[in-house]
């Protein structure tokens, strides 16, 4: 089986291919927007291994949540080459593919959301998975919560971002990982097995995960924040 997968989420972006469970990777450069790298890469990537997007079983990509943007390049290129090559898509959520780096039994990642929030999903590793337990949360750094029986994990940007959030880490003694973001590696190996499956889903119901309701401010409030119209 091969899959091609994209993830932008993060300032982070990178595509990644899977042939039979081999996995290969590239990152995207910095300083330039994901919308210019992407596809670029991809192409790169699909060259090298000789393969062209109609060769491939299933096109992955990294749901969210995450940035409002980046959410929309890696869902509408994957949208577009999926079209063209009549493909399944498979959404993957970004924060169990922090789940899957980390590697604890049980884990709570948690996603730097800007504006002074995070991005929160609690995860158990069950029959051989990762298994969100309740819902995906954003929150002040202050209010996520927080597990409260032994054994758990953290992972993810949002430790290094926010100090008041890695010391309630640190007082609930809760070992983390703070540099785990979001991969197409992680992705793809997650999307996988689920491509084998079947479970793809037709590329016009593709759609990012947002979480915020709310995910641009107005002129107004730019403007009462000492912002920039």
């Amino acid at each position: 089986m091969q899959i091609l997968a994209l993830e932008t989420s993060t300032e982070l972006g990178s595509c990644a291919l899977w042939r039979d469970g081999v996995v290969s990777e590239r990152i995207c450069p910095t300083g330039r927007s994901h919308s210019e790298t992407l596809l670029p890469l991809v192409r790169e990537l699909l060259a090298e291994a000789g393969l062209t997007v109609g060769q491939l079983d299933a096109i992955a990509f990294g749901v969210g949540p995450g940035a409002f943007t980046g959410l929309r390049v890696a869902c509408g290129a994957a949208q577009g080459l999926a079209v063209a090559a009549n493909l399944p898509l498979v959404p993957v959520s970004s924060l169990e593919t922090m789940a899957v780096q980390a590697g604890g039994e049980r884990v709570l990642a948690l996603l730097d959301a800007r504006m002074g929030e995070v991005y929160s999903g609690s995860y158990q590793l069950i029959d051989g998975a990762y298994r969100l337990l309740g819902e995906i949360r954003v929150s002040a750094p202050d209010a996520v919560l927080l597990p409260g029986e032994p054994g758990w994990l953290a992972c993810g940007n949002a430790i290094a971002a926010y100090p008041v959030l890695a010391g309630r880490l640190d007082a609930a003694g809760i070992p983390a990982q703070a540099g785990i973001v979001p991969t197409a590696a992680a992705v793809v190996r997650l999307a996988a097995p689920r491509a084998g499956r079947g479970e793809g889903i037709d590329a016009a119901l593709a759609a990012p995960l947002y979480i915020r309701d709310k995910v641009a401010k107005t002129v107004a409030e730019r403007l009462s924040e000492g912002g920039r119209a």
